[in-house]
């Protein structure tokens, strides 16, 4: 274990985080400690990074980089492990290893330029060598040299990301060091450094490639595994699949090809950024870039999908922007969405857990492919009303009937006039035709030809089903929910969902941004929507467990933070 070396603001004196911090009995970081040279309290925020020379033989130059000090050596005798200090006989192995050059390459990249490839640049940093412990440097170049050619290289991309500085000691079911890794998501170096004995790790992960191979040699005969850029399908026919699931990048959460750069170094092959689908300021991609190379994407899975046959799409990110770049692309590569859930997958990343402000639940949108005969009728019947029809009658159909969550009958958006109306309207400018109904003759029209049970229309053959579900339903138990399409309905929204009557009551932007994502689905195109987090800002209060919730004006409390937020403002 290494832990970072700091200097104490106060005395200028170094001091070891580990040494400071550290209550191992406990097994547990304090966020506080003392200066053990002049006593003062200090947090780690308080303290200076402390730095050191490293001399770099190839460039044949002295470089500084963060200091760093070894402080427990785990290890195993006679089926027991054990923890101890180390001592003067294990500082001069290490030292003696700093000084045992490489009979082997191994890669001295500097890192891609990126916000996370390079946020390692204030503490020394820069290059690929750098993330790793000499040790299991030296370890990595011989078994790479050995490999290359044969099928076990492959473990490379295994060990490269983990047997690195990204490694953080962590405290888990209460032995120190049991716990830890590398955190989802980014490069962040931590202070305290688990430096795993890349032999153990190597040797674990040919285990877990052999079961895995035997699993992939009993699934040969249906299984096919290509490897393409999803811009570029045209190895696959189309109309020839028959389900897609996707999880692909949105936005600027994750820069996949910085965070992948570590591994690929040692492959000699770097990602194309050119066709890498993101928001990043370094490839000089904004939302604009990102929603056409979505499209380009999806409009590839709309060719190969079958005709009337269903594409998941997992979405995950913070930003009201990108949310609406996504459903926009969907619809201009021909797909039509008909539901959007919640997906809890309990285990969060490194921000979501730490973060308010991030969202750790991810959205699953479900879209389908119309039928080559509904294309066919829509382009015949081009400029009647008929085609409008055409297409509720098509989209009620894929629609669920009955949706309970919680033992209450959920109303579907989906089946709402207004979505119905959106769904439609944009249906018909992606097939370059003109829409044949305005809204009011279009709401009319509904109800003459559908039936409506709770503000929601169904076809005759499906209605019966619903009226079953409602009949052994209680009113009450019918779930209702506020359309969103312009900041004014999103406030209105906000106030229903932290009603500490009606509503949940105080919630956190993670708990809100899930749900008020599945509610805008149709932002009036004339109304620039604020971004969730502006509204909480100018409308509402958070408390200091970071849950927002509505100001009572019979509290001085809360009319002074108005106040002050006004004034700010």
């Amino acid at each position: 274990v290494w832990s970072d070396v700091f200097i104490c603001p106060t005395c200028g004196q170094e001091l070891v985080f580990w040494d400071v911090a550290v209550d191992s009995e406990r097994g547990k970081v304090n966020d506080s400690f003392y200066c053990p040279h002049c006593k003062t309290h200090l947090r780690k925020r308080d303290c200076e990074q402390a730095f050191t020379p490293e001399y770099d033989a190839l460039s044949q130059s002295v470089r500084s980089v963060a200091k760093q000090a070894p402080v427990l050596i785990n290890y195993s005798f006679g089926g027991k492990r054990y923890e101890k200090k180390p001592d003067a006989d294990d500082l001069a192995l290490i030292k003696r290893i700093e000084n045992t050059p490489s009979k082997y390459w191994y890669p001295t990249d500097r890192m891609c330029v990126g916000s996370e490839s390079r946020r390692n640049d204030k503490i020394g940093i820069t290059n690929v060598d750098q993330f790793y412990y000499r040790r299991n440097l030296l370890a990595l170049a011989a078994f790479a040299e050995k490999a290359r050619n044969k099928a076990s290289f492959i473990l490379i991309h295994a060990v490269a990301m983990v047997n690195t500085k990204l490694y953080s000691y962590r405290w888990a079911g209460g032995f120190a060091g049991a716990g830890g890794g590398p955190l989802a998501g980014t490069l962040y170096i931590p202070s305290l450094v688990k430096d795993i004995n890349i032999l153990k790790s190597l040797s674990e992960y040919i285990t877990k490639t052999t079961k895995a191979k035997g699993l992939l040699q009993q699934a040969k005969s249906n299984t096919l595994i290509s490897n393409q850029s999803s811009a570029d399908l045209s190895n696959i026919p189309d109309n020839s699949c028959d389900y897609i699931f996707t999880d692909p990048p949105f936005g600027d959460n994750l820069n996949y090809s910085e965070l992948s750069f570590l591994w690929e170094a040692w492959l000699k092959v770097t990602t194309n950024q050119k066709d890498e689908a993101i928001v990043n300021k370094a490839q000089n991609k904004g939302l604009t870039e990102y929603q056409q190379l979505m499209t380009d994407c999806l409009t590839h899975f709309y060719r190969v999908l079958k005709p009337n046959r269903w594409m998941t799409v997992e979405f995950h990110n913070s930003k009201n922007a990108v949310w609406n770049a996504i459903q926009a692309s969907l619809q201009r590569a021909g797909f039509i969405v008909a539901d959007v859930r919640t997906l809890d997958k309990k285990q969060g990343s490194f921000k979501q857990v730490n973060n308010t402000s991030s969202v750790k639940q991810d959205l699953v949108i479900s879209a389908y492919k119309p039928t080559e005969q509904f294309n066919k009728r829509f382009v015949e019947k081009a400029g009647s009303e008929e085609t409008a029809w055409e297409f509720v009658r098509l989209h009620l159909t894929n629609l669920p009937v009955v949706v309970k969550r919680g033992g209450q009958i959920e109303v579907l958006s989906e089946r709402q006039a207004f979505l119905l109306w959106d769904r439609m309207v944009a249906f018909h400018v992606m097939k370059g035709i003109a829409v044949p109904l305005d809204a009011a003759d279009f709401y009319a029209g509904l109800d003459e030809r559908f039936l409506k049970r709770d503000g929601m229309y169904f076809l005759p053959s499906q209605v019966n089903e619903y009226d079953l579900a409602r009949s052994t339903s209680e009113v009450e138990n019918i779930q209702f929910s506020l359309f969103v399409s312009d900041e004014k309905s999103a406030i209105g929204w906000l106030y229903q969902q932290l009603d500490e009557n009606s509503g949940e009551g105080r919630q956190t932007y993670q708990d809100l941004m899930p749900k008020f994502m599945q509610e805008l689905k149709a932002v009036d195109k004339r109304e620039k929507m604020p971004e969730l987090a502006v509204i909480h800002e100018e409308n509402f209060l958070k408390d200091e467990k970071g849950r927002w919730y509505i100001p009572d004006l019979t509290k001085s409390g809360d009319i002074a933070k108005l106040r002050e937020k006004n004034l700010l403002k």
